[in-house]
Formats: C-alpha cells, structure tokens, sequence
C-alpha cells in the first residue's frame, strides 16, 4: 500500500477518535467549533469514516506478517 495515504488516513482517524473522545469526557464537539454543523464538518466525518475503512486494511497487513 502507499506508505503517504496510511499516515494521512492515520492522522485523519486519530482527529476522529480525539473529538470523540472529547464529545464523550466533555460533550465538547471539536469538529463543530472549528468548522460548524453545516457542510464542511459533514465532509470531515464522512472523511474520517472513509479513513476508518481504509484503515481495516491494517489488519490484512498484520495477518500477512503474522505467516
């Protein structure tokens, strides 16, 4: 796989689990402050949902060193 599209769907998902982390602890929703509850945070979730299926492909790649 490319190495450049796994950092940046890494980096993507770790955003994701942080602002949930933040709406679980703190019901503070970083996505929304920054961008809004329009438009633009749809697309930022959506990206990072796209990002979490991509990264599935992770653990192919762990089965294949596991052999």
């Amino acid at each position: 796989m490319n190495k450049a599209l796994d950092i940046i769907a890494l980096t993507i998902t770790i955003v994701g689990a942080v602002n949930w982390g933040l709406i679980g602890f703190f019901q503070f929703n970083l996505v929304e402050a920054i961008f809004g509850a329009g438009w633009l945070a749809r697309i930022i979730y959506a990206a990072v949902g796209l990002c979490g299926l991509y990264l599935l492909t992770f653990y192919a790649k762990t089965g294949e060193n596991l052999r």
